[in-house]
């Protein structure tokens, strides 16, 4: 390969699935180019992934998607059955049912927005392709890199290619192919569950389950055991079977119950809950984010929003460097503070795949202490950068990790009228102090009344990252802070 030529790309994406688009989208918003390839012949049909965290919401709506999302989300709100168990669907009385987790009317006080329910990975998706595109059908086939950039050499629909870029994101799965090129190892239990298949189906299933709303239901029928999940909450549904796939009508019919609805099978999707996280996420300029850094079992959310999340913080920092804003050594952070929160999301999730009763049933606090799991709430965002879970505040009350300490998220205050302090920030490094105090005002910081927490200075990405002392002391923390 011709590693010498120019690069014609800031980044290479090495798939196009969620968090490889989203990564394009937080690129953009930052200013930076970036080119997108998949494997795949075209955008997933198949949703792998249904919930949607608050700290994603958040990202959507730094980038102006928040309100996309919720309009195709379903809405559950004040009405979802969380999760539940029956026989089979036809046998289950809906009118009775008490919610297992109850989809609040309004967002927690912590957090200027949620999904307003359930959003399947491939609907989100149709939403980030508004804001970035895939190149389809496109492998990586080989890559190297040099001082100056990475040169991919990608098999296409008319032939193999060059591409030419500054840096590389490996975005390609659990089986990622970038990965395995960097011969980068993973540590974990690997596979921790049997061959399952993903039955996505069309039923029409209102006459059943009338305007109820779940999020899983466990199916405990004998002869077609497993859970369906909810897509679109009238139509459209998952099967997670371990029973044959070539048996997917007969198992779906069954688990609902009723001979008399049609039914069709859309796809058949086969997988298997891993659990590992890559040794390392990232060899010089080439870094993986989403499953190709970490997988985790699929009980509490945590995958796809933690891939998200990955792409976030890797985004501005990447930017900042391509400007010469900051030094190559901001990009050493991103492992460093990455790679922590994978490991903890993966033992969280493996201890949920364990007892799911960690994660749906009301009143398990002391139980969670016990085995030392975490509340989603908190695993979702409450984590701090450089800090151990173990010396937070509270594992379970996500409220008093948001404190405004250095490398947690920057706590939310409506500081106007639907605007919130965290939309202060703009996606650049601010000082957020309270209006009534005269030094930063003069300073050109974003005044808050009433703001308790005193002057800090946020990242781009919205995390604490200076408790500011003085303006005269500000250029030499941002100086640290970008590593120049």
């Amino acid at each position: 390969m011709n590693s010498n030529s120019v690069p014609s790309q800031d980044v290479l994406i090495v798939g196009g699935g969620t968090v490889g688009l989203s990564a394009a989208v937080f690129l953009a918003h930052h200013g930076v180019r970036a080119l997108v390839v998949e494997r795949e012949p075209g955008p997933q049909v198949h949703p792998r992934a249904t919930g949607i965290g608050p700290r994603t919401m958040e990202f959507l709506r730094e980038v102006g998607l928040a309100d996309a999302v919720n309009e195709i989300a379903i809405d559950a709100k004040g009405r979802s059955l969380g999760k539940i168990s029956v026989e089979t669907l036809a046998s289950a009385d809906f009118t009775t049912m008490r919610p297992s987790a109850q989809v609040s009317a309004s967002p927690p006080a912590y957090t200027p927005g949620v999904a307003r329910g359930t959003c399947p990975q491939n609907r989100l998706d149709s939403v980030l392709l508004t804001r970035a595109s895939a190149t389809y059908g496109t492998r990586l086939v080989s890559l190297e890199q040099d001082s100056e950039g990475v040169t991919a050499l990608l098999s296409g629909p008319d032939g193999p290619y060059e591409v030419r870029a500054r840096y590389l994101i490996g975005a390609d799965g659990v089986r990622s192919t970038v990965r395995t090129t960097l011969g980068i190892g993973a540590s974990g239990p690997g596979v921790v569950g049997p061959s399952t298949n993903n039955v996505l189906f069309r039923a029409d299933l209102r006459g059943i389950v009338g305007d109820a709303r779940f999020a899983v239901c466990d199916v405990t029928a004998p002869d077609s055991p497993g859970m369906i999940v909810t897509i679109d909450g009238e139509k459209e549904w998952v099967f997670h079977t371990t029973g044959d796939a070539s048996r997917a009508f007969d198992l779906v019919r069954r688990a609902i119950g009723d001979p008399s609805v049609e039914v069709e099978i859309v796809s058949v999707l086969p997988w298997r809950p891993r659990a590992q996280v890559a040794d390392s996420f990232s060899t010089g300029r080439v870094f993986l984010v989403g499953d190709a850094a970490h997988a985790v079992p699929p009980l509490g959310a945590f995958g796809m929003n933690t891939g998200i999340a990955d792409a976030h913080n890797l985004a501005w920092k990447l930017a900042y460097v391509l400007r010469g804003e900051a030094g190559p050594g901001l990009l050493d952070t991103y492992g460093s503070e990455r790679r922590p929160v994978a490991v903890m999301t993966m033992e969280q999730a493996l201890l949920r795949l364990s007892d799911a009763r960690l994660h749906w049933a009301p009143g398990m606090a002391a139980e969670r202490a016990r085995v030392g799991a975490i509340n989603a709430p908190v695993v979702h965002m409450g984590y701090r950068y450089g800090t151990p879970m173990s010396e937070l505040p509270s594992t379970e009350d996500l409220a008093l990790d948001l404190d405004g300490s250095v490398g947690s998220r920057v706590p939310h205050l409506w500081v106007a009228d639907g605007v919130s302090s965290l939309d202060l920030v703009g996606s650049r490094f601010t000082v957020l102090a309270d209006a009534g105090d005269p030094v930063w005002a003069s300073a050109g910081a974003r005044l808050i009344d009433g703001w308790p927490y005193g002057p800090l200075l946020v990242r781009p990405d919205g995390i604490v990252a200076w408790k500011a002392t003085t303006p005269d002391a500000l250029p030499t923390a941002m100086n640290d802070l970008l590593h120049r």
